[in-house]
């Protein structure tokens, strides 16, 4: 167990450099990939049943000790990334199957790194939990509702298909998982050592599926692609930092906050995409689900090194009082 430990950890740690080697690995040789293609449906199951088995109830305390701030980081979640998504897809004049993948993945709730990044970034953990905790119950309901608001422009959605889907791939094995560690701990626990392995073979998985069935599109639009997701991204962090500063949060809140704006649950929009639209629109998932996780290590260490402005003018007090005495 201890070797399946530390090759688990190991992955999580390189998960990013995985990722990507499966993703170019894909687009050079389709073929050997593609099947993986018709499995992303369970893969995200996994991931999410995952996800089930590290939750507790304590991680919803924070929801009912800070609702406010709780809800202004789901809301702000909701309503960032996808009118970002949406104003990217007109401005740009972006193609009708990259405009939807794009405004998919904005609509989607928070991405599954998101509470490590926080923890890297010496952010408030707690709230990110309840944020990512949240924004992903609520998107059954939430979700589609903003696919067909912002997306209807471009192809017609069914709410209620939309619905089914999410509650299939995100909720039911997220429950379960929740459920088995209730009733099962000790098994839970162990088995949780070997999640970050798990995790990243199922991810790597579903990104170079989706890569290998849309090649051909991809040496056309993906530079294309790739620009926008890292626009989108970069975007979410800088408002969802600013949305929590003017709420008046403090910093490491606003890291948080932030990070959970920022990074989306892109394995859930590749899934919505493969089974409701068509493999280019899963592509910016796919990127995405890269992108974020370099993008949100580089944040992180940034934000490790921010400190609150009220934390330094306490211990520049304490070292004039010191000096006084």
């Amino acid at each position: 167990m201890r070797v399946i430990e530390r090759i688990s950890t190991f992955a999580g740690k390189t998960f990013t450099i995985w990722v990507l080697l499966f993703a170019v690995m894909a687009y050079l040789f389709p073929g050997h990939f593609k099947v993986f293609g018709g499995y992303v449906v369970p893969l995200l199951g996994i991931v999410m049943f995952g996800m089930g088995l590290t939750l507790s109830a304590a991680d919803f305390k924070e929801v009912f000790r800070r609702p406010k701030e709780v809800a202004l980081g789901v809301i702000g979640h909701f309503i960032i990334m996808p009118v970002i998504a949406f104003l990217l897809a007109i401005g740009l004049h972006l193609p009708k199957e990259v405009a939807v993948g794009v405004i998919l993945v904005g609509c989607c709730p928070s991405g599954t790194s998101s509470n490590v990044m926080v923890f890297l970034a010496r952010g408030n953990v707690p709230l990110a939990v309840s944020i990512a905790s949240v924004s992903t119950i609520l998107a059954p309901i939430v979700t589609p509702l903003l696919i067909l608001l912002f997306a209807s422009k471009w192809v017609n959605v069914s709410v209620g298909s939309l619905f089914i889907s999410i509650i299939q791939v995100i909720i039911i094995p997220l429950v379960l998982g929740f459920i088995i560690k209730k009733f099962f701990g000790k098994q839970a626990e162990a088995g949780a050592k070997a999640l970050p392995l798990v995790s990243c073979i199922a991810i790597v998985l579903i990104v170079a599926g989706v890569v290998a069935g849309s090649q051909a599109q991809l040496s056309t639009t993906g530079p294309l692609i790739f620009a926008v997701v890292v626009l989108h991204n970069v975007l979410g962090f800088l408002i969802g930092f600013f949305f929590a500063r003017l709420c008046g949060m403090d910093l490491a809140k606003q890291k948080a906050v932030s990070m959970e704006i920022g990074m989306q649950n892109s394995g859930l929009g590749v899934t919505i995409a493969s089974t409701h639209f068509s493999p280019l629109a899963a592509v910016p998932s796919a990127i995405f689900s890269v992108w974020h996780n370099i993008s949100g290590s580089i944040l992180a260490i940034i934000y490790s090194r921010l400190k609150d402005r009220k934390s330094k003018n306490s211990e520049s007090e304490k070292i004039d009082i010191k000096t006084s005495v």
